[in-house]
């Protein structure tokens, strides 16, 4: 039953005032009645005695949410009490009651009973499946589904909603909604997590729960049945130390509320028309979505970073794991490992010990340690009030107190202690803290020791300093001169050793001949400069694919090797994800997921697969390859650019989702490196950028061309090069700048795209595709602007002539990937190369 609109009847209004006045053998004789009458008891109160059967459904005020009986996903023997939004996202849960109870039939009851407990009953069966429980003083106890999705019971003659009864966001599921306080709170005895559904068609709890640990300061944890997963830390003033990337932003505010009552955090929209909303899903994937009005869906607005140092205690105790180095593990200045022989293999978990052991009574100090996420605080000891020197004379006459800094960075203010090992360190150079741990005095003397020593020499240094920078200069000098007459030596397979893959978990070369079936020509799925690449299934049936390093391949050798070092260090939804390595003898291999559906180029550049990508589905992968390419740029530890980004290198999974794949031409940039130079200029024409063709000019901008051009290619069918129109020599770049010119934008569509009922947004990805691959790198957008740009529905700027107007055949096929061509360009070597 749906509740019938406010303002359909100036009698139903009146009905609906007054219906606390009618008896209570009246209200079941309207719910028996025609759908007129039905619709008078579907408000959003539920009043004493009031029973809400399977088929009906209570409304909020401005029908934002809508409280019934559903059956989830493909499941539909099993009901459960749940809450949904109804206006927008219809149909998305944002909680259920019975989540562990299931009513396995159509007639489940909700009744509000006089003692302000909402029960929920299998009349059928006369069965009670799942109840409330109440609080504080009950006298006109009613139930009311509020806008923010939360189903209170309250006394009608009380206005203070803080002196609620009960409320379901006391007890969230997999959905935290805005103003959900995530926590707990003494005075009423509840806690709140949230906890995942077993799978998309059962909402009881699953295995992956968020939850705040109150065991000394308290402390965010997601964990995996009884183990911990992630530790996304401690409230800092600014944030919550294990999770930078939820940084201020226009969406939405995060809040932090401890007092003797109450601990706990929520977040709060900065606009209140905006739906957002943060899920854990059956895997165990936390997400932040907001609905998209113009686009009828969510959008994924962002991910908790998740990268290999997130895993829990992944160094063991006084170790710090840093994503950018490799091994990613080390102990921390005056720490040791534990077991060296452990270490050695890259199990890590043994952790570090002392160099040098304390010894209070001799008198200890303390080393400073900068830009750390802070270690697991379960140990530790806070007061708001003290100042940091304050802190550390307390921790000093503590010989048990391990560490110290301050509690709240953005006022400067309170102490934190911890009394013992110290664990769950990691890096965060533009978002860590400070930390001052327990050293022994011998410890510290070889830092006064060192800055000694250095003191004395500050008067040699400024004149050593220039004779040095003259004799580099005349070295550098010296060696450019020698690389023009002998060419650079490239990496051999020999050269790639098992160190290189000390992040990655190892497969054994007989467990992949199996695998494979002896690398079966009928398993191979393709092959590129690095060597040919199989399709394989395991024991368990999980399907992968093996990447095997050709031992005659000395240029895939070194990309290879590039691909090891970033691909360990990457995990996104939308990037590839590799399983581990094969590293025996002289065989090297890389194992990854299997994309069932291979290369984006097969279904968009042939004419019958092209049919099956319809328009949804294309405007998912541009905006999967956007959000993929914003984490390599903007997101990622390594700031990282593809240097390859084409149809080819993006694969798609069952659901036809799209991963950017093969990394083997990939460059790293520091944190404030914005472009550089190369010689060596490696890709794939009619995808690479005017600057790093010509001129060799690397930076974010050279993958913002890419993607320009992917998205006009995926939006046409056609490829940019080799693309052929009667009326002219222009590539699909020039083609689409030829049309967007003449008022003509809509052409450029695939013919089966047109009457899809979305013109706006073929229009929008055409425009964003020429901002993409305008001929200055200064004009096109950055991918963050991308991002939101097509999600967007706000006016965009003009684009410029785009890059490589022309068609330019003098390169050759665009798939040439065992050709090598050079082309002479301002004393630069291009090297083409397309590895699949």
């Amino acid at each position: 039953m749906q509740k019938s609109s406010r303002s359909s009847s100036c009698i139903e209004e009146k009905l609906h005032r007054s219906m606390d006045a009618i008896p209570i053998f009246l209200i079941f004789l309207l719910l028996s009645l025609d759908s007129f009458l039905v619709s008078i008891t579907a408000a959003d109160t539920i009043a004493v005695n009031q029973t809400i059967k399977d088929g009906q459904t209570i409304v909020s005020a401005q029908e934002t949410f809508e409280l019934g009986f559903f059956s989830p996903g493909n499941n539909t023997q099993n009901r459960y009490l749940g809450i949904w939004y109804k206006r927008l996202a219809a149909g998305t849960i944002a909680w259920v009651a019975n989540r562990q109870s299931p009513i396995t039939n159509k007639f489940g009851e909700l009744t509000l009973h006089p003692d302000g407990i909402l029960v929920l009953r299998d009349s059928a069966n006369n069965r009670t499946i799942w109840s409330s429980d109440s609080f504080g003083p009950i006298r006109v106890p009613v139930a009311r589904l509020f806008d923010s999705g939360n189903l209170m019971v309250v006394n009608d003659d009380d206005d203070d909603l803080e002196n609620y009864i009960w409320q379901s966001f006391d007890h969230p599921g997999n959905t935290f909604l805005p103003s959900v306080r995530f926590g707990r709170n003494l005075e009423r005895g509840v806690v709140r997590n949230v906890t995942s559904w077993k799978s998309a068609d059962d909402p009881s709890p699953g295995p992956y729960m968020v939850y705040m640990d109150f065991n000394g300061y308290p402390q965010i944890f997601q964990k995996n049945g009884d183990g911990i997963q992630f530790r996304l830390g401690i409230w800092n003033g600014l944030g919550f130390t294990g999770m930078p990337s939820l940084k201020p932003n226009p969406i939405f505010s995060l809040r932090y509320v401890s007092n003797e009552i109450e601990t706990y955090s929520d977040f709060n929209l900065n606009n209140a028309s905006v739906l957002s909303r943060l899920s854990l899903s059956p895997l165990g994937d936390m997400s932040w979505w907001n609905w998209i009005d113009r686009t009828q869906g969510w959008f994924l607005y962002l991910t908790p970073t998740v990268d290999n140092c997130v895993r829990y205690r992944l160094c063991g105790a006084y170790g710090s794991c840093d994503i950018e180095q490799s091994p990613s593990c080390e102990c921390m200045k005056g720490f040791t490992p534990k077991r060296r022989d452990q270490w050695d293999v890259s199990d890590w978990t043994g952790g570090c010990q002392r160099e040098i052991p304390l010894d209070c009574v001799a008198g200890d100090g303390f080393r400073k340690y900068s830009s750390l996420k802070l270690p697991d605080t379960r140990q530790s000891w806070y007061d708001r009030n003290m100042t940091l020197e304050q802190c550390d004379m307390k921790c000093r006459n503590e010989c048990n107190c391990t560490a110290y800094t301050t509690l709240d960075i953005k006022e400067n203010i309170g102490c934190l202690l911890w009394y013992d090992e110290l664990i769950d360190m990691r890096k965060f150079p533009n978002n860590g803290q400070d930390i001052y741990i327990r050293m022994a005095a011998a410890e510290l003397e070889k830092d006064r020791k060192i800055t000694k020593k250095k003191k004395p020499m500050k008067v040699i240094l400024i004149p050593l300093a220039v004779g040095l920078a003259i004799l580099l200069g005349l070295c550098v000098l010296i060696i450019k001169k020698m690389r023009k007459q002998k060419p650079t030596a490239q990496a051999t397979p020999d050269q790639i050793e098992q160190k290189d893959f000390i992040d990655l978990p190892l497969f054994s070369l007989s467990k992949l001949l199996v695998a494979t079936d002896n690398f079966s020509f009928n398993n191979k799925l393709g092959e590129g400069g690095f060597g040919p690449v199989y399709k394989g299934v395991l024991d368990d049936g999980q399907e992968i694919a093996v990447k095997r390093l050709s031992t005659n391949s000395s240029q895939g050798a070194e990309e290879f090797k590039n691909e090891v070092l970033f691909i360990s260090k990457l995990q996104h939804r939308n990037l590839v994800k590799i399983l581990g390595c094969c590293v025996e003898g002289q065989e090297r291999m890389l194992v990854y997921e299997y994309m069932p559906n291979k290369g984006l180029d097969l279904f968009l550049f042939d004419e019958t697969q092209s049919k099956i990508l319809d328009w949804s589905q294309r405007f998912n992968i541009i905006n999967g390859i956007a959000r993929g390419l914003l984490y390599l740029h903007q997101d990622s530890r390594l700031r990282i650019i593809h240097r390859d980004l084409k149809a080819a290198n993006i694969l798609l999974d069952h659901d036809m989702n799209p991963k950017i794949s093969d990394f083997g031409l990939a460059r790293s940039f520091g944190g404030h490196e914005t472009e550089t130079n190369t010689k060596r200029v490696v890709g794939t024409y009619g995808y690479m950028s005017p600057e790093y063709a010509g001129d060799g000019i690397i930076s974010v901008k050279s993958d913002i061309f890419s993607f320009g051009v992917l998205v006009l290619e995926i939006v046409s069918g056609k490829k940019n090069r080799g693309f052929f129109h009667e009326d002219h020599n222009h590539n699909l770049l020039g083609h689409a700048w030829r049309l967007h010119r003449e008022g003509k934008t809509l052409e450029l569509a695939d013919a089966s795209m047109i009457g899809s009922g979305q013109t706006f947004e073929l229009l929008l990805c055409i425009h964003v595709g020429l901002l993409c691959v305008q001929h200055n790198p200064g004009d096109r957008p950055n991918m963050s602007s991308v991002v939101m740009m097509l999600c967007s529905d706000g006016q965009l700027p003009e684009p410029n002539e785009p890059g490589f107007y022309t068609q330019d055949d003098r390169f050759g096929p665009e798939n040439s990937s065992s050709l090598q061509t050079q082309h002479s360009n301002n004393g630069l070597t291009i090297t083409l190369i397309d590895p699949r």
